[in-house]
């Protein structure tokens, strides 16, 4: 349970409330752990705890602005974070910022199609598609990835993916852990986390007063897997609401918080009720730093993408995945730790002509430009702001597609193989690792499983490979399963 750090809340006869700020900050009558005391004895409200409920208002305008600020920042409570990174720099511990971009190619994309062609199989295998030569000598991809091509020294394809234990969802590929799966009974995942809720908790953000872990889908529950068993402050932020909800109520601006006069009365306040409240007192400066996080804006201008230039943001491509990358971009620099990219949900669920996405030649040839701006407009934009070395790029989806072309000109769910990009990171790129057979129907070798993925995750930021997570029954659960070990082709 985090630890109680909070904005005292003193009882009046208005109700509890911290007097003389700019706006009026309400608390909701309610029985939760958020409070400790009942109503009218005095108290503590975790104002910035992760994932705390719905119960700070802002006069009658929508959820209390500094409230969904930082409701569920960085799966640490923002002061609690303040006060980790302090003690990992007293400690001499790493304190390396490193961050993840996950791209989901929601659907299934297919690997043939794509980065594993077979230009010598007979049509019904090798697809309506040609392939070209990459920047890397005896590398192809499919013609409709050009921007790829050229960038393949920067890049990696892992075309021998384990995805047996993977269903059409995402949550045994962004747990990296073949034990979490679809079950259809209630108990999907089996209580295992996706790797961001993992960083979440073991990483935290890079910068006070930001997620650890953020979600930019369309679908949430289709498309982004959370915490698990885990816990609650562990899931991710969902930007698209958070981004609305950073910008205060007209009659509520950041100008007026940050009028330091009328803080410090407030605060004073604060100051008086924690002589008398242990918990409080326990909150001490950071949670005033983190007051100050939340008044210097540094969240919404993360989440503000019309401070890109629209050349900018033409490069990345007026597409949902292109301007996602972007706001990807735009986290990691300003410290989010992981960050999830779905343009869509299930638009890479080529099963043919006569379903919503499309056969191959009609559903996904449209979507392999897409593919190739979004990819090369990344690791290039990454790489000229220098943090490419330090940002680990993901792109793949739940499965590959079938071998044979079908009746509907599609191809079919394929658990056996898929591909998958990686680029940055610090790794040793330029390369393809793993192979399939002439058919791509199966590996034909150096498999490599879910939980190798997460496990070369973890490793590019920081977190032990030997970490446990206590399940709800208090029993230790690794982070890393299955004997998963870190890529090492990647170096």
């Amino acid at each position: 349970m985090p630890v109680p750090v909070a904005i005292s809340l003193a009882w009046n006869e208005t109700g509890w409330g911290i007097d003389n700020l700019a706006c009026e900050v309400q608390l909701e009558t309610m029985e939760s752990e958020s409070f400790h005391g009942p109503r009218g004895q005095g108290g503590v409200h975790a104002l910035f705890a992760p994932a705390a409920p719905d119960v700070i208002r802002m006069g009658d305008t929508r959820r209390g602005f500094i409230q969904t600020g930082v409701r569920g920042l960085a799966g640490l409570s923002l002061p609690l974070l303040l006060k980790v990174q302090a003690s990992a720099s007293a400690s001499g511990k790493s304190t390396r910022k490193t961050s993840v971009i996950l791209f989901w190619l929601s659907g299934g994309p297919s690997h043939i199609d794509m980065w594993d062609p077979k230009p010598d199989a007979p049509r019904e295998i090798r697809g309506p598609f040609a392939s070209i030569p990459t920047k890397v000598p005896g590398v192809h991809v499919c013609e409709h990835l050009p921007l790829t091509a050229k960038l393949m020294d920067k890049l990696t394809i892992v075309r021998s993916v384990d995805c047996s234990a993977s269903n059409h969802t995402p949550i045994t590929m962004q747990a990296g852990n073949p034990l979490a799966r679809r079950t259809d009974n209630g108990s999907d995942g089996g209580g295992y986390p996706s790797m961001g809720a993992v960083a979440a908790k073991l990483r935290g953000a890079n910068a006070p007063g930001l997620p650890g872990f953020v979600g930019l889908a369309d679908s949430w529950k289709s498309d982004v897997w959370g915490a698990g068993q885990m816990g609650q402050a562990f899931e991710p932020v969902n930007a698209q609401e958070l981004s609305r909800e950073l910008a205060p109520p007209p009659e509520c601006s950041l100008d007026r918080l940050r009028d330091r006069h009328d803080l410090r009365k407030g605060l004073d306040g604060l100051r008086r009720a924690a002589d008398q409240s242990p918990a409080l007192a326990a909150a001490d400066r950071y949670t005033q730093q983190a007051y100050d996080v939340v008044l210097s804006g540094r969240a919404q201008r993360a989440f503000d993408l019309s401070q890109e230039t629209q050349a900018m943001r033409d490069f990345y491509g007026q597409t949902s995945m292109g301007q996602k990358a972007l706001m990807a971009r735009r986290l990691v620099e300003a410290g989010v730790t992981f960050v999830l990219v779905s343009g869509a949900w299930g638009y890479f669920d080529h099963h043919g002509d006569d379903v919503r996405w499309g056969g191959i030649e009609k559903g996904l040839k449209p979507l392999l430009p897409r593919v190739d701006q979004t990819l090369h407009a990344i690791v290039t934009d990454l790489e000229q702001r220098g943090l490419l070395e330090s940002t680990l790029i993901l792109m793949l989806g739940e499965f590959g597609r079938s071998p044979v072309i079908n009746k509907q000109a599609g191809r079919d769910h394929w658990t056996r193989v898929m591909s998958m990009v990686m680029a940055g990171g610090g790794l040793r790129h330029g390369q393809v690792i793993g192979s399939t057979d002439p058919h791509g129907s199966d590996i034909a070798s150096r498999p490599v499983g879910p939980s190798d993925l997460a496990a070369t995750v973890f490793q590019h930021l920081g977190i032990d490979l030997s970490a446990h997570w206590t399940d709800r029954q208090g029993r230790p659960v690794p982070v890393v399963t299955s004997g998963g070990r870190p890529i090492a082709e990647l170096g």
